[in-house]
């Protein structure tokens, strides 16, 4: 008869526990799969296979730690390229507002990109899903061109590019994350 001692039963079910931690998080997708969901898979493609070693065989919550990493990376450098229009549109009191708008809206993107950081570390992944998404809503808030000005702002600069990076991108953590709640 075998007989097992409370602590070998312990230490048995926490390496089992263990397992199936890494199991469920360590779930490998093809990047083309991923990539064949989005709207731009050559752009998904891009992005994901630009990732240091590479993303085949990267497990999805790498990969997704990846993306996140890049779309703050773009959030900022957005940032960054708003606060050089507003310095350049003083003679445009409408440019100005709107780009003080999008500045706030970025901002936004900015605080909820790092809680999809922070979401993702803690598994959480639905949340990691509806942060992004909070990424991808104030980033087009801005491209809208809402401001107290009726009608809205043409905006003539490359600002209306840069949101739509961020927005591929955050596409493309959605997708992932789909995969990670699954």
């Amino acid at each position: 008869m075998v007989h097992f001692s409370v602590r070998s039963c312990l230490i048995f079910v926490s390496v089992l526990a263990y397992l199936l931690l890494v199991e469920s998080s360590n779930r490998v997708v093809e990047v083309n799969v991923i990539c064949n969901k989005s709207e731009n898979p050559s752009f998904c493609l891009s992005l994901l296979n630009s990732k240091p070693g590479g993303a085949v065989g990267e497990d999805l919550v790498n990969l997704t730690r990846y993306t996140i990493d890049v779309v703050r990376a773009n959030v900022t450098n957005t940032i960054k390229y708003i606060n050089r229009l507003i310095k350049n549109s003083t003679s445009d009191p409408k440019a100005r507002e709107h780009y003080q708008v999008c500045l706030s809206q970025f901002n936004y993107a900015l605080d909820a990109a790092e809680y999809t950081q922070q979401m993702l570390n803690s598994r959480n992944y639905l949340n990691v899903h509806v942060a992004a998404s909070d990424v991808m809503t104030n980033a087009d808030l801005c491209a809208l061109g809402l401001s107290s000005s009726n009608p809205p702002f043409h905006d003539a600069s490359l600002l209306s590019k840069y949101v739509s990076i961020v927005d591929q991108i955050v596409q493309i953590i959605l997708i992932m994350t789909n995969y990670l709640i699954r």
